[in-house]
């Protein structure tokens, strides 16, 4: 087909090139470090200009917020929408564990450049990762106190806390074990539960 005949292309409406600068910004974040990762990079592998970049987030800072918001609202609506199909509290658990890690493995350079490097990025970036953390606090509660109605509401929020932190460090530890899937990191966690809330599950 020529050059005169070749059907245009069609322009992006805002939110597509909204989701495509996300998309290629976590990339870079990913591959170069906060720190090094250029917005001159990124609007050239989206084929925008460097100002449009900054009239969408603002700032580097900004596009890097925006990319935290983002990865927040997908990691609560898999993990709800994985939990969503389950009819027990036992599965529940390990669909809601499997979604999790799964999404890391799917965003494990950011994952590596929050949790591992995190004097590589802004000030701001600590407590946005803390919300996402307190995001999933409420609802890995909510699951464990059905899947073990007799434990004591402190009991839940400690052991909330204590998963919170071991899958981070799961995930983290995953990185160097290719041998170890997303589904056996959830049944590590799935096992761990079960063993110390086993008291008080009902039969």
């Amino acid at each position: 087909m020529s050059s005169a005949t070749a059907r245009p292309r069609r322009r992006m409406s805002r939110p597509e090139r909204e989701r495509q600068m996300l998309d290629v910004a976590e990339e870079v974040f990913g591959e170069r470090g906060y720190r090094a990762a250029s917005m001159d990079e990124i609007a050239e592998r989206c084929g925008v200009s460097k100002p449009m970049l900054y009239e969408y987030f603002g700032s580097k800072d900004g596009l890097l917020e925006a990319c935290m918001a983002r990865s927040k609202a997908e990691l609560l609506e898999v993990t709800q929408r994985a939990m969503a199909g389950a009819t027990t509290a036992d599965d529940v658990l390990w669909r809601g564990m499997v979604a999790y890690f799964e999404f890391i493995d799917a965003h494990a350079r950011t994952f590596a450049l929050l949790v591992r490097q995190p004097l590589d990025t802004p000030p701001g970036t600590a407590e946005a990762v803390e919300d996402t953390r307190r995001q999933q606090s409420g609802l890995i509660a909510g699951v464990l106190r059905a899947f073990a109605p007799d434990a004591p509401e402190p009991t839940v929020l400690a052991y909330t806390e204590i998963i919170i932190g071991a899958c981070e460090r799961l995930a983290v530890w995953r990185t160097g074990r290719p041998d170890v899937s997303a589904r056996d990191a959830a049944r590590l966690m799935t096992d761990f539960c079960r063993e110390g809330l086993g008291p008080y599950m009902t039969d």
